[in-house]
């Protein structure tokens, strides 16, 4: 034993060394990089000019430079709201929605901690977003990184996990060490505290803060920037953002990256748009320029630089515009929706007498039919129309609402002219399909090339909202996938009569599938609850033209492919870097977040049903094509019958589109939106195909004149 003991007391000696040496040593190396956050509540493009704010102006044209969308939990993003969303990287709130300035922190041995920060914690745990509040400023101490707060919005997002930052200053002119720490989050509060010292008036509102008092207001926090960038060690990251709204009226606000950023704009996999990024998108470009991994939490990506020589003024120009339009659309979105509803209301009620008119002499009830018949090839045009318009800058004009009803007036003329320009025009179902393939083309091509027509549109998305920036949209997936089922029904019609049952098939599978490629693939769609809803319409479509019955057996195995189908994509997708929704969607899975997601989207599908207009156009649609075209009381044969004898592929196509309409409803948070604007198409479309079908009635009947057209093709057989 004696002689083993010298061993066992060597050993003894090099464990405890090995233990001491292993405590001496920092958990992680502090990060090499510094980063600074300059936070400027309320700062909006239009505030910027080269006399007003040089500072400004010059980090404009030298950096990279994009509009922010800056939406938190509300509407309007309160100041704290916007720096606990940072502090978050998820979207978050202050619990007692106060759009206060953030109150000082309380300060002791050089740091400080933030007041009631665990209220706030709770409170933003239990929201539908789960925000973790001292996210960032965890990440940043686990890194081995200090952080330091420069004013009381500083402290709310550099804060950890408990409300304290390692170091604070009231002011950037009480800094006395811009490289002590890792991160550095800086507020500049003069635009904010113009509104607050404004203050409300007699009504309750904010109160009106006059274009000198903002411009004198900005020219101070340009001001205040220029020191802080002055005053900067070299190498040093600077990113400056307008993280908050200072009215009630949401805007989208300057985002600027230098420091590192090569001259340009910015944009993020977030959004997958030059000049625009959002506010979650902040934090994960902090965490990646410190090289910290981004934690689960944070659902943002890092901001990066797309190379362009424009000059701040262009710059300045075309970000400024992207807010022009976003307030456009939001001005106008509920006007719009209710005259594009109410129209269709009314041509049902204008079908529904015209229909009548059995008495009518031949003449007469022709013209009221031709007339009928257009009104509904408009009305289904017009979803068409809406998207191209926005390829026109509408917004810019004096009267933006008068631009708008011109340019899609004119551009829904010119779809049903082309309609009924050809020899299609003849068939009961040729100028259904122009106008449905023609919206599905328009769609497709555009989620293809990044979906430029669905940014700022009343039927695609808004930055202001922030609930995506790319792929399709639940409106336009609903027009996509209607369009897409009709579009392959009517196609495969030809080869139907031909006896060419098969080819007929194929037709329909190949269009579906294309549909669902590009509804779903990460690049293009990006849509969950579409590859679902299209695979099912698809695979009803095909059993109901193959002569096949439909049952709940088929229609779940066709909804299990669809779920295997989508799964997958987003499966391939979240082993990406930047995943699109269907890749974070399967990261929330495998986290065991994904329960919280489907309840959320669930609850809003439910909301959805608050919104009258909308709950109003499918109630409608349902009558009219329940009461005037399927069962009239007032018709010895149902007007649909007629047109289902006719063209064997119109009732199938129906079918197939009422699924999409059903499923897309249910698996989407827009819920009953999906069915009001599937029947916004698909109904108009059926009531021409009726009309028609009634005219080629009349013509066997020997009650039209020389001047009427030839039978049809769809007439004969």
């Amino acid at each position: 034993m004696a002689r083993r003991w010298p061993a066992a007391r060597a050993l003894i000696t090099a464990l405890v060394a090995a233990v001491m040496t292993l405590c001496a040593q920092p958990a992680q190396a502090e990060p090499a990089s510094r980063v600074v956050v300059v936070g400027v509540p309320g700062l909006q493009w239009s505030d910027l000019s080269a006399e007003g704010t040089p500072a400004l102006w010059r980090l404009t044209g030298d950096g990279a430079a994009a509009a922010l969308s800056v939406r938190t939990t509300t509407t309007r993003t309160c100041p704290v709201d916007g720096w606990l969303t940072v502090s978050a990287g998820q979207r978050a709130r202050l619990a007692n929605g106060s759009c206060a300035l953030p109150p000082p922190p309380a300060t002791a041995e050089g740091g400080a901690t933030v007041p009631g920060w665990g209220e706030i914690v709770t409170d933003n745990a239990g929201t539908a977003y789960g925000a973790k509040a001292g996210l960032l400023g965890d990440a940043v101490r686990r890194a081995g990184g200090c952080t330091q707060a420069v004013g009381p919005g500083g402290a709310f997002a550099a804060a950890d996990g408990q409300g304290r930052v390692d170091r604070y200053a009231a002011d950037e002119n009480a800094v006395t060490d811009w490289a002590a720490c890792a991160l550095t989050v800086v507020d500049v509060d003069d635009v904010s505290r113009a509104y607050v010292k404004a203050g409300v008036d007699s009504s309750g509102a904010q109160a009106q803060v006059s274009a000198e008092d903002r411009a004198r207001a900005v020219t101070a926090d340009d001001a205040r920037i220029a020191r802080v960038v002055g005053a900067l060690p070299a190498g040093t990251t600077v990113l400056i953002a307008g993280l908050a709204d200072t009215t009630p009226t949401p805007h989208l606000h300057v985002a600027l990256g230098a420091g590192g950023f090569e001259r340009g704009y910015l944009t993020s996999a977030a959004t997958r748009r030059d000049g625009l990024v959002t506010l979650t998108d902040l934090t994960a470009t902090v965490l990646a320029e410190l090289g910290i991994e981004r934690p689960s939490g944070a659902v943002g990506s890092a901001w990066r630089s797309a190379p362009s020589a424009d000059p701040a003024a262009a710059k300045v120009e075309a970000l400024h515009d992207q807010d022009l339009a976003a307030q456009a659309v939001r001005k106008l979105s509920s006007g719009f929706f209710i005259v594009l509803f109410s129209v269709q209301l009314l041509l049902y009620g204008y079908a529904a007498l015209a229909l009548r008119r059995s008495g009518a002499r031949d003449r007469d009830r022709r013209r009221i039919l031709g007339w009928t018949r257009i009104g509904a090839l408009a009305g289904a045009a017009t979803p068409a129309a809406a998207y191209l318009a926005g390829m026109l800058p509408w917004w810019r004009a004096s009267s933006p609402g008068t631009m708008l009803v011109v340019c899609v007036a004119g551009l829904a003329a010119l779809i049903t002219a082309l309609a009924l320009a050809g020899p299609w025009r003849r068939s009961i179902t040729g100028p259904g399909l122009v106008i449905a393939g023609l919206t599905a083309l328009v769609l497709g091509l555009d989620v293809i090339s990044g979906s430029s027509l669905q940014i700022n549109t009343f039927m695609g998305y808004t930055a202001l909202v922030a609930g995506r920036f790319y792929g399709f949209g639940n409106m336009a997936f609903a027009l996509f996938a209607t369009a897409s089922i009709l579009t392959a029904a009517w196609l495969a019609e030809p080869l139907l009569r031909a006896g060419r049952r098969k080819a007929a098939l194929a037709v329909v599978v190949a269009i579906g599938l294309v549909a669902v490629v590009v509804d779903g693939l990460p690049g293009w769609g990006s849509d969950f609850g579409g590859v679902v809803a299209i695979l099912v319409g698809t695979g009803t479509l095909a059993l109901l033209l193959s002569g096949r019955r439909i049952s709940v057996v088929r229609l779940g195995l066709l909804g299990l492919l669809g779920a295997v189908v989508v799964l997958g994509m987003s499966y391939a997708d979240s082993r990406r870097a930047e995943p699109t929704h269907l890749g974070q969607f399967w990261r929330q899975l495998a986290a065991g977040e994904g329960w919280s997601v489907v309840t959320r989207k669930f609850g809003a599908m439910l909301g959805s049903l608050g919104h009258l207009e909308y709950t109003l156009a499918v109630i409608g649609g349902l009558l009219f094509l329940f009461l005037v075209l399927a069962r009239p009381s007032a018709w010895r044969t149902p007007i649909l019958a007629s047109a289902y004898r006719r063209t064997p592929t119109l009732r199938p196509a129906l079918l197939a589109v009422l699924t999409v309409a059903l499923i897309g409803m249910l698996m989407n948070d827009s819920g009953v939106v999906i069915p009001a604007l599937v029947f916004t198409l698909a109904i108009p479309l059926v009531l021409a195909a009726c009309v028609r079908a009634l005219e080629l009635d009349a013509a066997d009947a020997g009650s039209t004149t020389p001047e009427e057209p030839a039978p049809t093709p769809a007439r004969t057989a």
